[in-house]
């Protein structure tokens, strides 16, 4: 073994080339290199240890890899597993590199976060390097360093660890240079703690969780129903849900960064480290539909409980905790990925008043109920409660589902989730207690809001539902009216605005954007909004078009990068991912498109399907 001085020059990855590591707690990104460039801690919305993505060099990495550019053979999940496969070739042999995050042991959440990396050899030896230079937060503290048998870092109640096979000794901000010899495989074993004692794990041994975290991953992946039109696709989005989810409270993460550009070199950076009511929603329906009733209780449990304190006002986006989430601000000298700052944290957003957000909230419980699943009172009272606030406050303006920084309006999109918050709320009070009074209050303001948006917020001249009232704008979050009832699915209408919006928000073909480019009161350009166009493929299946649906779908899914991951936006002229990554709201709607062909499928097979009938109590239990 051979110590190197200093380190290599740090060079941004595409996004497409990192892969996501996960312990339902926090999560890395690991590039093509087998450079781990991001990585929270202890959670989510902690400070990077490892945020060379966004810091440049002195952010810190840790790299494990080819000592000499190599060329890349494989890089892939293990099937239905969270681990990560790359293998390189070499001169004379190959390299792989295979590493995980272990989140459980013995079906206990381990109280350490855990990652394990292992290069092997084959064919003959490789020169190999080890890259590791933990720092912490904005100011790229370096960690004071008490040698054993494992490296100790410690940033005061932060703690960190890193054991190696084979007798290196490894030193933080150094390069170490190695031999990796076929039949002897190094692993390393980095431990993570705050506020608690660190597990050390022996390298020799530490294998063995990863093999029983992968078999824990194929049994529940097992479990996905096998009827769903491209269920691998579907599968390793579940999968990535499943990653994104803050297993201690239950909380969806939007995306484990912050700040990866929509328009690289540009200033539209959002920090997406928390936990958005609505994205929390559609997640419910992404796993109700495909046979994990439990991860979609766990989504809804959570956000009642992380909603109690404010309601019954919805939060637009809460933490991992439910707490108040921090004031957006600026990290100072951070150059940003690709030279795209500001670098923030925080979210200014989650002061807005979005009314969408109840919409899809009660959606989502209306589906558990249809599921079988009776509300319990207090669920039941809190879903009343935000049913009462829409029928007092849908007249006023809000900010949308797009969170524009400008003057709120009166959008289209808002006023249907509006009117269905009151729809599913009177569907739920079918079978849930409720007062008379209150039922006639939420029937006479849902129909009002549909009066107002079929006089206000539609164009007839064009045959289409506007962006906002008495706008010539389109927004391609209507391509949602399909799954809401508000219109008949064969209503001129309806198919009018899935038209309008297809030819007229198109970004070539399959790429859609938001709303018209440049209509957002920010400097720049964004790409186009991936779950925009998995909503027009949900939106054909839904209005009769499978065709059309199958064939953007498989359009789409031939975006993802070789991992089956996606971001936030695309760029439509080069198929650069762009934005926050991995996006869970992205991995959502690809989920809720494949179910939308399915049901289509199934209604074909049926002669025009079936509607919903009532529950039979047998079914029905509380939670």
């Amino acid at each position: 073994m051979e110590a190197v001085s200093g380190r290599a020059t740090f060079h941004s990855s595409a996004l497409s080339d990192y892969g996501l590591l996960g312990d339902t707690r926090t999560a890395a990104l690991v590039s093509a290199d087998g450079s781990l460039d991001w990585l929270c801690a202890p959670t989510f919305d902690g400070e990077p240890v490892f945020g060379a993505l966004l810091g440049g060099p002195e952010a810190g990495a840790f790299r494990a890899g080819p000592a000499l550019p190599a060329r890349r053979l494989v890089r892939q999940y293990r099937p239905h597993t969270a681990t990560l496969e790359t293998i390189w070739a070499t001169d004379g042999g190959t390299l792989s590199l295979t590493e995980a995050m272990v989140a459980e042991v013995s079906g206990r959440l381990l109280p350490t976060t855990l990652l394990i990396r292992k290069l092997a050899a084959e064919g003959a030896p490789v020169d190999a390097v080890i890259d590791f230079d933990p720092r912490l937060g904005e100011h790229h503290l370096r960690p004071r360093i008490r040698s054993g048998q494992h490296l100790i870092c410690e940033w005061g109640a932060l703690a960190m660890s890193l054991g190696c096979s084979g007798g290196f000794t490894l030193e933080p901000g150094t390069t170490t240079a190695i031999t990796v010899t076929p039949g002897r495989p190094v692993v390393l074993v980095l431990a993570l703690a705050y506020a608690e004692p660190l597990i050390c794990v022996a390298p020799e041994t530490a294998w063995e969780l990863v093999e029983a975290d992968e078999n824990r991953w194929r049994e529940w992946a097992s479990g996905i129903s096998r009827d769903i039109p491209f269920r691998e696709p579907v599968l390793r989005s579940l999968l990535t849900l499943k990653l994104l989810t803050y297993a201690p409270s239950g909380a969806p993460v939007a995306a484990p960064t912050t700040s990866l550009p929509e328009d690289p070199g540009g200033v539209r950076n959002w920090d997406y480290r928390f936990a958005w009511p609505r994205d929390a929603s559609i997640g419910i329906g992404a796993f109700l539909g495909t046979g994990k009733d439990s991860e979609a209780l766990n989504f809804l449990n959570w956000l009642l409980h992380a909603s109690r304190l404010q309601r019954p006002r919805l939060p637009a986006l809460l933490t991992l905790t439910g707490g108040h989430v921090p004031r957006e601000r600026t990290l100072r000298n951070w150059p940003g990925y690709l030279g795209s700052a500001p670098v923030r944290v925080g979210n200014g957003a989650s002061h807005q008043h979005q009314l969408d957000g109840y919409g899809w909230v009660l959606d989502a419980a209306w589906n558990l109920v249809q599921q079988g699943h009776r509300l319990n009172s207090e669920t039941w009272r809190a879903i009343r409660g935000f049913a009462d606030l829409v029928a007092r406050r849908w007249h006023e303006p809000d900010a949308g589902i797009w969170e524009i920084r400008a003057d709120a309006a009166h959008h289209v999109h808002s006023k249907v989730m509006g009117w269905l918050a009151l729809d599913r709320a009177l569907r739920i009070a079918r079978t849930h207690p409720v007062s008379v009074r209150r039922r006639r209050r939420w029937d006479s303001a849902r129909n009002d809001i549909a009066a107002e948006i079929r006089t206000k917020g539609f164009d007839p001249a064009r045959n289409t539902y506007t962006r906002t009232y008495g706008s010539g704008d389109l927004d391609s979050a209507l391509l949602i009216l399909p799954v809401t009832g508000f219109e008949a699915a064969d209503s001129a209408r309806l198919l009018g605005t899935v038209d309008a919006v297809w030819a007229e928000l198109s970004a070539g073909y399959p790429f859609l954007y938001r709303y018209p480019p440049g209509q957002d009161g920010l400097p720049g350009a964004e790409g186009a909004f991936l779950p925009c166009s998995f909503w027009l493929a949900q939106a054909l299946a839904r209005t009769g078009k499978t065709a059309e649906a199958a064939e953007l779908l498989e359009a789409l899914l031939n975006i993802a990068n070789p991992l089956g991951l996606f971001s936030e936006e695309v760029d439509p002229a080069t198929g650069a991912l762009l934005g926050n990554y991995p996006q869970a709201l992205t991995h959502a709607a690809l989920v809720q498109a494949a179910l939308a062909l399915r049901d289509a499928a199934a209604e074909e097979l049926t002669a025009g399907g079936c509607a919903v009938g009532s529950l039979g109590q047998d079914n029905i239990h509380e939670f």
